[in-house]
């Protein structure tokens, strides 16, 4: 029998069930979602549906968990949910998982992002992410990295919650290749969508505050304007709209992409935001692990400075030492 899975054209021996596929595949049920024909089939169902002649399959992996205890005096909440770390990070670009572990338990965050990928079919014994990273430490936020219509964005959260569970979730529709923008009417198609389907939608968006409002309004848990572009480094380079968007909302907002170095963490802190999320910045740094302690204290430091509130900035000299008494 021929069928496609994963993109591929494989044989396999006649009619069986996806949970016997899954089986001959070699590959832990419990730790992926399969989508049959543009539809995703329940884990509770996998023992009786049937694969037939041509269908094709989707099978991904992603599991996600976790709580950590929240500090009383000062944290976020987003859809509900409280956290006390403001940094979040993502879980790409690092050499290996090992790495991955230990600049996730530096950098002290307690969300990270996690694409949702195709399952390698050659080698399905090959690590994943959650045998480094524990999804009962850590929150996982699945994402839309790569995603450049509303369409792909809906289908791949979908296959996510079925893998992991989980219904907060982190939304990105990408413009174009070479800046990596955000196409908000895709992106305001695809919160719309989300949300009635029971989504709780953190939205990657453009600077923008009217956009970010409308996004609020249609249900959104949290905006996350970029700060630059995507894995640029170029750091905060409108903070006057970022001030702006986080005036305008109500729901917790994050600088998210852009973010180069820890200076530029504790800017995006000292203008009000609640929270932090890279990725590039501390995987690409020379030494991942050490710039991941150095964003964790920038967004402590920042936000300590936004909480004690700056002096005013004068035109002219003024002594802090007395002027009473002078020899």
């Amino acid at each position: 029998m021929e069928i496609f899975i994963n993109g591929e054209q494989r044989t396999v021996s006649g009619p069986m069930s996806v949970e016997a596929l899954l089986g001959e595949l070699g590959i832990d049920p419990r730790k992926v979602a399969v989508e049959r024909n543009l539809e995703i089939v329940p884990k509770s169902t996998y023992d009786a549906v049937a694969v037939g002649e041509g269908d094709r399959l989707e099978i991904v992996h992603f599991i996600g968990g976790g709580a950590t205890d929240v500090a009383e005096d000062d944290f976020f909440e987003v859809a509900g949910r409280k956290f006390s770390s403001r940094l979040l990070v993502g879980t790409g670009k690092y050499k290996d998982f090992e790495e991955t572990a230990r600049a996730i338990a530096a950098s002290g965050a307690e969300i990270v992002t996690v694409a949702v990928r195709r399952v390698n079919l050659s080698d399905p014994s090959q690590p994943m992410l959650v045998d480094y990273v524990s999804p009962k430490t850590y929150t996982f936020l699945p994402n839309t990295a790569g995603c450049y219509t509303a369409d792909e964005a809906v289908r791949t959260l979908r296959l996510a919650r079925e893998a992991g569970g989980w219904d907060l979730v982190k939304l990105e529709v990408l413009g174009d290749q070479k800046t990596l923008y955000p196409n908000m009417p895709e992106t305001l198609a695809a919160a719309e969508a989300l949300i009635r389907d029971g989504f709780k939608v953190m939205v990657y968006c453009s600077d923008d505050p009217i956009q970010a409002k409308r996004l609020e309004d249609m249900g959104c848990v949290a905006i996350m304007p970029l700060g630059s572009l995507i894995g640029s480094g170029l750091g905060i380079m409108n903070p006057i709209n970022i001030r702006l968007i986080k005036e305008s909302v109500a729901v917790p907002v994050l600088v998210d992409a852009g973010v180069g170095t820890a200076s530029d963490a504790a800017v995006a802190m000292e203008l009000g935001c609640d929270g932090v999320l890279m990725n590039t910045a501390i995987a690409a740094a020379r030494d991942p692990i050490r710039m991941a302690r150095a964003m964790k204290l920038a967004v402590e430091a920042g936000r300590l400075s936004y909480q004690a509130g700056r002096m005013p900035k004068k035109l002219y000299a003024d002594p802090s030492s007395p002027l009473a008494g002078l020899i």
